[in-house]
């Protein structure tokens, strides 16, 4: 018999996930999702505002209860793979008046593999060196968190992530706020991720977007509507049930789909 916690082709699975509801003082947010995740894919987590693709990334990461049902990650607990994730919050939710600088907001990442008793060495400042350079951070190295900007600090955190040195990356709205120099940036970084082997969750609000910057779809409202390669899931049908009639707003991207519907058919 098959172990539940691998992929068909027999690995274990990053992120294995069954029968998950999440609720919010008794109103549900997340509702029944199953979701087994393959390795080494760059996967874009979409649907409407309130649809629950910040408490997904959060109840994978221990930080939200759920009410029911089970995660896995590379077939354990949360807590027993805990070092093998790395996470971007969303930039709205972290504190940037806190006093610290860039090296240590990125040596930060270095903690999972220390234990929280032990300092960091020096290899460890070289990883966090290593890692502001590949996102073209480390001329800030000593600069105030506080004092860069929002694409700025948002490199910063994707640097931390990098010091964490993950097999699994779990993003949530990397994009928002940042210029388009600092976007283009991110997704390069990511691909260069998943050619390294990598598998990252990324939560994205851009439809435009998001037919190419990733291999696979995961559309989410409530519950999981569709998860599949993005030229399969990103189709008129499966965005109307997941946008419902907010997809009709978005006119330009309706438009283009029904284009892509008609030049299949």
């Amino acid at each position: 018999m098959m172990d539940s916690s691998k992929n068909d082709s027999g690995e274990e699975c990053p992120l294995e996930i069954h029968d998950l509801t999440v609720a919010y003082h008794k109103k549900p947010v997340l509702w029944g999702i199953d979701l087994k995740i393959p390795s080494g894919n760059l996967i874009g987590i979409i649907g409407p505002n309130g649809s629950g693709k910040s408490t997904l990334i959060k109840t994978v990461m221990g930080m939200v209860p759920s009410s029911s049902g089970w995660v896995k990650i590379f077939g354990k607990s949360f807590r027993k793979n805990a070092c093998r994730i790395g996470y971007v919050p969303q930039r709205e939710s972290v504190d940037w008046d806190f006093p610290v600088n860039v090296l240590d907001v990125v040596l930060m990442g270095r903690y999972g593999r220390l234990g929280l008793l032990r300092r960091p060495k020096r290899d460890d400042r070289e990883v966090a060196m290593q890692c502001l350079d590949k996102v073209k951070m480390l001329p800030f190295a000593d600069r105030q968190i506080a004092n860069l900007s929002g694409g700025q600090q948002q490199r910063v955190f994707l640097a931390r992530a990098l010091a964490q040195e993950s097999d699994l990356y779990l993003m949530d709205e990397p994009f928002s706020g940042v210029d388009a120099a600092t976007e283009s940036a991110i997704i390069e970084l990511l691909h260069e991720l998943k050619d390294q082997g990598k598998t990252l969750l990324v939560v994205h609000h851009d439809l435009p977007t998001a037919k190419n910057y990733f291999d696979m779809l995961l559309l989410l409202n409530m519950r999981l509507v569709a998860f599949g390669p993005t030229e399969e899931v990103f189709n008129y049908d499966l965005l109307q049930k997941t946008y419902g009639g907010r997809l009709t707003i978005l006119s330009e991207v309706a438009d283009e789909v029904r284009r892509h519907a008609e030049a299949d058919s």
